[in-house]
């Protein structure tokens, strides 16, 4: 099973908006060497809304290339067209990526009979495990415990990205859900509290900023050490909070570009992080120690 900190890594863009591959190859050498578990690529934090499909593909493949296997590369190929869906899992998993990530199909707000079918047909298209998630916030549709729970026996399907928050949900799904059936966090400031209930991971927006604290924080809620795991997400609430001041992945890419890590680059109808929002960012970074 695919656990610990998850990366939702960012796409590096130079100020063209082209993409800009040498910024990418650091971030994931930076990963590797920070102890993150595993690289999610393309998902939402990733562009991958405004990303062409050759880029799209392009951009899972190096990744993949680069970590060469030493930890899981999960990538991001959820769409709202089943079909579209399908072509993008298949072309992942020839890229050798070791399990693909598909959020609900948005907008166009299927019914939960509706989205069985959608993840059953690609289940059942493409030989690769694949991860469910769930935003309701950000697609308009929510997969309620009990689709997800139909979902968990089909074969393939092999664990959910929770992104509620909501610790209720998380807690049915631990208890529910077949063995070996993973739950993961897809809401930080929640993250270690849904590992502490008996959850598997989180796939992280602030483990741009702070993989190896991300990491540790994981690995000790997966030990059950509750103390010590509870310790470092206090620090990191600030930080938790500032990645969503705007819609996500605007300030992450600022504070990632703070950092020194990539370019200012982000694609339209996303912006650079508004000037209001400057202080409070930067105040987290070095509340954080980044800084």
């Amino acid at each position: 099973m695919i656990q610990g900190s998850m990366v939702a890594l960012v796409t590096p863009m130079n100020a063209d908006n082209s993409l800009d591959w040498n910024s990418l190859h650091k971030l994931v050498d930076w990963h590797l060497e920070q102890g993150t578990h595993a690289i999610v690529a393309v998902g939402t934090t990733g562009e991958s809304a405004t990303l062409d499909v050759d880029e799209h593909l392009a951009v899972i493949k190096r990744v993949v290339d680069q970590v060469n296997g030493r930890i899981p590369v999960i990538a991001g190929t959820g769409a709202n067209s089943t079909s579209e869906a399908v072509e993008l899992t298949e072309a992942a998993k020839n890229a050798g990526a070791d399990a693909c990530l598909l959020v609900t199909p948005y907008y166009n707000k299927p019914t939960q009979e509706g989205l069985f079918l959608h993840h059953q047909h690609i289940a059942k298209a493409v030989a690769i495990p694949q991860i469910l998630y769930n935003v309701p916030g950000r697609t308009g549709v929510d997969m309620l415990p009990e689709t997800i729970l139909r979902l968990a026996a089909v074969p393939n399907i092999v664990a959910v990205k929770e992104a509620t928050g909501k610790l209720d949900r998380a807690r049915l799904l631990v208890e529910q859900a077949p063995e070996g059936f993973g739950i993961i966090s897809g809401d930080d400031a929640t993250a270690v509290e849904l590992i502490l209930l008996g959850g598997h991971g989180d796939i992280s927006v602030t483990a741009n900023v702070v993989p190896r604290a991300i990491a540790q924080m994981c690995e000790l809620a997966l030990a059950g050490k509750a103390d010590e795991a509870r310790a470092i997400n206090d620090k990191l609430l600030p930080l938790h909070d500032a990645m969503f001041v705007e819609s996500n992945p605007i300030p992450v890419k600022w504070a990632v570009e703070q950092l020194g890590l990539i370019q200012a680059g982000i694609r339209l109808p996303l912006t650079p992080l508004s000037a209001q929002y400057h202080s409070q960012v930067k105040s987290a970074l070095q509340a954080a120690g980044l800084l």
